[in-house]
């Protein structure tokens, strides 16, 4: 880690702030969380135990020795070389929060959001033209100490500033991919979106059950999409004629099939089957989500140890 990142404020104390924190002082960062809600420090405590967890060599102790908690939004950012926003998905509530946060912050820090799908240009339409340079989305796909992807989305932001939170996520063993153009929802979430109608869907019309929906992702496109991606499969499904093979004999059925796609209307009954599938499936409330959560979580860092280790040695045997 660069000695110019010793100092980070995470603004927000939900799931993923609380997340960023864990993962921020598990690299030997000094972490200050803020959040107005009234157990913030009972906050940290709790989720830590459950985080380290999922952390591969991390230790309570030392993650909470890292992290201070205040409500003090002013006391949280006024050291940070890097803030952390994870804030309610509103314009106008991050546009203040942002405002606030740059009336504090140090005048190089870096400023991130966390945002899920609000672009950085419109969170910056109303600040001064030296903190939009500053401003960038830093998404992270749920949870972010397991999941490796940060989607870092430019608005008025400087190319220098760009780079500096490419090479900050990277030195966190993330991997950060910069999208070249805003568009809502970046591109995790939209491909999630696609996947997700016709998952509905294929629900909806009674051809398979929720959880048969997941087996058949986790037999199927899950474990390909870990390895490779979908241009990648396609090049490689068509042999040693690759995508251009690929695309000459299946690329009209594909594009028909499109036609064909669902467009379910999420209605409130829609919404009841799929909610008492899913809960009959996988449960519900905080025991069955710490159970489940744990269980993806370490299947999650299988998958990144694997991998970490046939990237090392390419060359090796399965």
């Amino acid at each position: 880690m660069s000695p110019k990142w010793t100092n980070v404020a995470v603004v927000g104390a939900g799931t993923i702030g609380l997340a960023w924190a864990a993962l921020f002082a598990h690299a030997g960062l000094e972490v200050r969380v803020t959040d107005p809600r009234d157990d913030l420090d009972a906050a940290v405590d709790e989720a830590l135990p459950m985080l380290a967890e999922s952390i591969p060599g991390a230790d309570v102790a030392a993650l909470r020795s890292r992290i201070t908690a205040t409500d003090d939004l002013a006391k949280a950012v006024e050291n940070a070389q890097l803030v952390q926003e994870n804030g309610p998905e509103r314009l106008e509530f991050k546009q203040q929060l942002f405002a606030e946060i740059a009336r504090h912050a140090p005048a190089d820090a870096v400023l991130a959001s966390s945002s899920s799908g609000i672009v950085a240009s419109a969170i910056a339409a109303e600040l001064d033209e030296d903190v939009a340079a500053r401003l960038l989305i830093a998404h992270p796909f749920n949870p972010p100490q397991v999941v490796p992807l940060v989607e870092i989305v430019p608005g008025a932001t400087a190319e220098e500033v760009v780079q500096e939170a490419i090479a900050f996520y990277r030195d966190l063993g993330k991997t950060p991919v910069r999208i070249h153009e805003e568009v809502d929802g970046f591109v995790a979430n939209r491909l999630q979106s696609a996947l997700m109608r016709e998952s509905i869907s294929l629900v909806q019309q009674g051809v398979v059950s929720a959880e048969e929906l997941d087996a058949v992702m986790k037999a199927s496109l899950g474990g390909r999409y870990a390895t490779i991606g979908p241009f990648e499969s396609f090049h490689l499904g068509g042999g040693p004629g690759g995508i251009r093979h690929m695309m000459a004999h299946l690329g009209v059925g594909m594009a028909d099939r499109w036609a064909e796609l669902g467009r379910p209307e999420l209605d409130d009954a829609t919404i009841t089957s799929l909610v008492e599938q899913t809960e009959t499936a996988y449960g519900s409330g905080p025991d069955a989500y710490r159970e489940r959560a744990r269980l993806r979580d370490r299947k999650h860092n299988a998958i990144n140890s694997a991998l970490d280790g046939i990237e090392a040695d390419p060359n090796a045997t399965a």
